[in-house]
C-alpha cells in the first residue's frame, strides 16, 4: 500500500460510516453524498495502491466504477431496480474476469461452488418466489443476477485470497439481504445491514489487490 492509497482509505472509511449513520437514521440528504463517495473514494484507493497484478486492478476498478452507477441508480428516489441490477449484474462480471486473470485452481473452484450451492438451496426459492410473487417481471432478471454473483463468489474462492473471498463472501450477502428485504420480509436493521456488508465487501475486494 502507497501513502496516498492509506489516505484515501482512511477517507474512504470516514465516507462509509458517515452513510452507515445516513441509513440508519433515514437522512437521506446525508447518503447522497456519502454513497457515491464511499465507492468513489475506494475507487482511487484501487488506482493509488501497488497491486500484484495491474490487469486485474483494471477489471476490479471497472467493477468499482460500475457499482457506484448502481448505487446511484439504487439510491434516487424513482424506482430504477432494474437498471441498477443490470450495473452491479456487470460489476459481477468484471470482477470474475478479474479473479481469472489473477488465476484460479481446479480444486478451489469446486469448493467455490459447494459453498454457493449451499446457500442457493437454502435461499434462493423463497426469494425467486418472493420476486414472482411481488414484482413477476423481474423473476429473471434477479435470477440471471443470482447465478452470477454466485459465479462472482466461485471465482473469488477460486483464487485462495482471503480478502477475495471474504470480500465476495460479504457483497454476496449484502446482496441476499437486499434481494429478502425487498422481495420477502422487510426488517428494521436490514438497510445498514445490506449498506455494511456491501462497503466492508468492497473495501476487502480492493485490499486483496495488494
Amino acid at each position: 500500500m502507497t501513502g496516498p492509497a492509506f489516505l484515501l482509505l482512511a477517507f474512504t472509511l470516514a465516507a462509509a460510516t458517515l452513510d452507515w449513520m445516513a441509513v440508519r437514521h433515514d437522512n437521506k440528504a446525508l447518503e447522497y453524498v456519502c454513497k457515491p463517495a464511499t465507492l468513489a473514494l475506494l475507487t482511487l484507493v484501487a488506482l493509488a495502491l501497488d497491486p500484484r497484478d495491474p490487469g486485474v486492478r483494471a477489471w476490479f476498478v471497472a467493477a468499482l466504477l460500475l457499482s457506484l452507477a448502481g448505487d446511484v441508480l439504487l439510491m434516487l428516489p424513482q424506482d430504477l431496480f432494474a437498471f441498477g441490477l443490470g450495473a452491479f449484474l456487470l460489476a459481477h462480471v468484471a470482477y470474475i474476469v478479474g479473479f481469472v486473470v489473477d488465476g484460479v485452481t481446479p480444486g478451489a473452484l469446486l469448493v467455490g461452488i459447494a459453498i454457493v450451492a449451499v446457500v442457493l438451496v437454502g435461499i434462493g426459492p423463497r426469494l425467486i418466489n418472493g420476486v414472482r410473487r411481488t414484482e413477476p417481471a423481474l423473476a429473471g432478471p434477479v435470477a440471471a443476477y443470482m447465478v452470477v454473483i454466485s459465479a462472482m463468489v466461485v471465482c473469488a474462492v477460486g483464487t485462495r485470497h482471503p480478502a477475495a473471498i471474504l470480500g465476495a463472501g460479504l457483497f454476496y450477502t449484502s446482496d441476499a439481504l437486499i434481494g429478502w428485504n425487498r422481495f420477502v420480509r422487510e426488517h428494521e436493521y436490514g438497510p445498514l445491514a445490506i449498506i455494511v456488508t456491501y462497503h466492508v465487501g468492497q473495501i476487502l475486494l480492493v485490499l486483496s489487490l495488494v
